[in-house]
């Protein structure tokens, strides 16, 4: 391609040699699949559906008890914050094992992005459910409902960029469909 003398070429420096993505030009940036797996399939995103379900019942839960003031709701949004955050951290173990052995994934700032959030994410469950363990009906209103809120905004943010890990840039996926 040829550019016209007045017009720089955006493939070169303003000292004339190429530039080069430091990124891309790693030698493992591309091999980005799935080594903790089951039969091809990410073990990491299995288990993610856990925690995220759980986090939404627990809000869901306190909205419930909230408005209806039965101590069930209490009692269940004691259990699936719990759950949310042992799930939670059994998604976080095979994420962070993968982030530290495939050297592709490691190589892009947006997995420690998710892997920042995450940790997060499970700072917040931890201490929604460590809450409510006090006692689980005087926890809901107002900070467990609070914190159940948060840790959905959170759970939010965070499946948005483990997703957009996923499907922009084929993340812990296989290619081949086996492990």
């Amino acid at each position: 391609m040829a550019f016209p003398p007045e017009t720089s070429n955006p493939e070169t420096s303003e000292s004339g040699r190429a530039r080069v993505d430091p990124i891309s030009a790693q030698p493992y940036f591309h091999r980005t699949e799935s080594r903790i797996a089951v039969a091809g399939h990410p073990i990491h995103a299995m288990l993610v559906t856990f925690p995220i379900a759980l986090t939404m019942c627990t809000l869901g839960a306190d909205g419930f008890y909230w408005w209806t003031g039965d101590s069930f709701w209490a009692r269940a949004a004691l259990w699936a914050s719990g759950m949310a955050f042992l799930f939670g951290l059994a998604a976080g173990l095979a994420g962070t094992v993968e982030l530290l052995l495939v050297p592709g994934i490691r190589a892009r700032a947006a997995s420690w992005t998710h892997f920042i959030l995450a940790v997060m994410l499970l700072s917040i469950l931890g201490a929604n459910w460590g809450y409510r363990l006090t006692g689980y009906e005087e926890a809901v209103l107002p900070w467990g409902l609070l914190l159940s809120a948060l840790a959905a905004g959170f759970t939010a943010v965070t499946g948005w960029h483990g997703g957009k890990l996923v499907f922009d840039y084929q993340i812990g996926t296989s290619r081949n469909g086996k492990g």
